[in-house]
């Protein structure tokens, strides 16, 4: 008698959905043009080589023969739900709890001392408060879920944040014409495929700050991103900040993203209205610190 729940099954189900994972992801790298080293001085050291994120994307695109468009077919699996590893408000994961891995110039580092001397005084205003969305660089690092649509002509990039998704253009157009361009929160983002990496760039973005105690970058901050997806349950992104109003050097990081279990289906993407609540109202007080306006207990 055949038992559908038998462990032995149940297992060996399990062995070959890891292995077909498993091959599935080896396949897309094998595919991949761009060479990328493990080690994060030498990633960084790519970021150096290149004056601009713009020369840092044509090359990434040189390297693979002016990328893929791929059909339905084709696109890597990145279904799910995921959520943000790390130190929620480091920029880089990697930097502990002390002085941020970037190389800022004098200016910029002059006023990350004052925002955390302030901030060790009570004194600290984020946008945020106002239900203003995070921006780009700055939506790598938020909370909460995400979610990824892919698809052949743009990848949906999703954080339920503040509703937030950035749209990421891979039929072939290029960037908004310089004299169009305005700051935007997330600017605008063309990519192409590479195997099962998507390589991307990103201009057009407003002033905003890394994250709360995290340096600020300027309005002419701009990012190269290769997204891809290392196993079932991960997604990475190697992330390379231009930025030289504020940035001595391009700022290397890796994001990581967590597939989360959602076996009885209960996970969602939910939509988010900061207004909801009357206690949400928050006003910027005189010393420049945060303060609920009419806040009360009542319902």
């Amino acid at each position: 008698m055949f038992v559908t729940d038998s462990p032995c099954l149940v297992g060996r189900w399990f062995s070959q959905a890891v292995l077909a994972t498993a091959l599935t992801v080896a396949a897309a790298a094998a595919s991949a043009a761009i060479t990328l080293p493990e080690q994060k001085d030498k990633l960084t050291e790519i970021g150096r080589q290149h004056r601009t994120a713009s020369e840092l994307y044509k090359d990434f695109e040189k390297q693979a023969n002016g990328g893929q468009k791929l059909n339905f077919a084709q696109m890597p699996d990145w279904t799910g739900i995921y959520t943000r590893g790390g130190i929620i408000f480091n920029f880089d994961p990697d930097q502990g709890r002390g002085t941020p891995t970037a190389k800022l110039t004098p200016e910029y580092q002059k006023r990350l001392k004052e925002k955390l001397d302030n901030r060790a005084k009570g004194i600290e205003f984020d946008y945020l408060s106002n239900c203003a969305p995070p921006g780009v660089p700055r939506w790598l690092t938020e909370p909460f879920l995400r979610e990824f649509v892919v698809t052949p002509g743009q990848t949906l990039l999703i954080n339920e944040m503040v509703n937030d998704i950035r749209r990421v253009y891979t039929d072939g157009r290029d960037h908004i014409a310089e004299g169009d361009r305005y700051p935007m929160y997330n600017g605008d983002t063309i990519g192409f495929w590479d195997g099962g990496r998507l390589v991307t760039h990103t201009n057009s973005l407003r002033a905003g700050q890394y994250q709360r105690g995290q340096p600020d970058y300027s309005d002419q901050v701009e990012t190269v991103e290769i997204w891809q997806k290392i196993d079932d349950k991960t997604l990475i992104a190697h992330v390379w900040v231009y930025d030289p109003p504020s940035l001595s050097e391009p700022w290397y990081v890796k994001q990581t993203y967590t597939k989360l279990s959602d076996d009885d289906k209960r996970l969602r993407i939910r939509y988010w209205d900061c207004g909801e609540n009357q206690n949400n109202t928050v006003i910027q007080t005189d010393n420049g610190s945060s303060q609920f306006r009419d806040f009360t207990f009542d319902k």
